[in-house]
């Protein structure tokens, strides 16, 4: 029988994902909740929400608000829900995931439990670690979307698995390759955002490209130790999965994150830059995990650039204070 595709999820990465799969597979399933968005497609073949300019090959989709039939309908399944909702969206499951192969594109970290995707699927959804893999990389959706050449990582520790996702997300213009540091890879993708997060509260504040470009080399060092730390391999946090990631989230005016924290930098409360913004910056969720990850390691890594993001965001502190005071920190 034909290995099938199930997307999970009805935004803008959701979008890019599916005009990719549907040149390269005979039948995609994808779940979104929005049973008018779904008609709206059907009759149109675009999206009316996200990237709505992208023509869509509808005689190649299998549409559906049913996660139940969407997880049914497929081997493998491709998770592209905000990490916020993840796990109220998988609540609504009556199957099992144990038996799927299931990669993760959220690039987030699941808030209620403050769990990687990954982990968060062995451990609640008893998924073994070799069924779970994760799409990664500089890869935003509107470029995908004008087809502008892009790079992924498909990482698994079944290298046929990362092989057979990745050969099915190849095109022209995305070109991929794949790995076996699923967790290491998964923590830069969820750190990547809080440092974006970082640049963009300093853009906000009125620093410029020097200033920039000092803390992007510092969060790169940061990351490293931060995901040494947790699991110690072989890996170049120079190779676009790590490095690239966080330099076109940290500058991409397509970067959600970046304009979190532009407008947290310019005086924004949180819950205001929350209403304003029409999408979810996965940054803000992961600085609460993934600073609480830190605070409870034996000998937490040195984060100076997480912890000044922390206490912006979740001290109230003044994030002209904080960032005066990480300038002195930094290298």
């Amino acid at each position: 029988m034909e290995t099938r595709i199930s997307v999970i999820g009805g935004g803008s990465w959701a979008t890019a994902l599916v005009k990719i799969l549907t040149a390269n597979i005979d039948k995609v399933c994808w779940y979104m909740r929005n049973e008018q968005a779904i008609e709206h497609i059907r009759a149109t073949k675009h999206n009316p929400n996200y990237l709505s300019d992208v023509h869509l090959n509808v005689a190649k989709l299998h549409l559906t608000s049913s996660l139940d039939e969407a997880v049914a309908f497929s081997d493998y399944i491709i998770l592209c829900i905000p990490s916020a909702f993840l796990s109220d969206e998988l609540e609504k499951l009556t199957l099992p995931l144990s038996d799927k192969n299931i990669f993760s594109a959220i690039k987030g970290i699941e808030p209620k439990s403050g769990m990687i995707v990954g982990e968060y699927l062995q451990k609640v959804h008893c998924v073994p670690d070799n069924q779970i893999g994760v799409v990664a990389g500089p890869c935003h959706a509107e470029e995908v979307a004008l087809e502008r050449l892009s790079y992924l990582t498909i990482a698994c520790t079944d290298e046929e698995k990362a092989r057979f996702v990745a050969d099915a997300m190849t095109r022209p213009f995305v070109k991929t390759k794949i790995s076996d540091d699923v967790i290491g890879i998964e923590y830069g993708a969820m750190l990547k955002n809080i440092y974006a997060l970082a640049a963009g509260i300093a853009h906000g504040l009125g620093y410029g490209d020097n200033f920039q470009s000092v803390l992007m080399s510092n969060a790169i060092r940061e990351m490293e130790r931060y995901i040494k730390h947790i699991y110690k391999i072989k890996r170049n946090i120079n190779h676009s999965a790590y490095l690239g990631d966080l330099l076109v989230t940290a500058y991409s005016l397509f970067s959600r994150n970046r304009t979190f924290g532009t407008m947290i930098g310019k005086g924004y409360t949180v819950k205001s830059t929350m209403a304003e913004m029409n999408m979810v910056a996965e940054g803000y969720y992961a600085t609460k995990s993934a600073y609480n990850i830190n605070l409870n390691q034996e000998k937490p890594s040195r984060t100076p650039i997480l912890n000044a993001v922390y206490k912006v965001l979740y001290e109230n502190k003044r994030a002209k204070t904080v960032f005066a005071e990480l300038t002195n920190e930094l290298n």
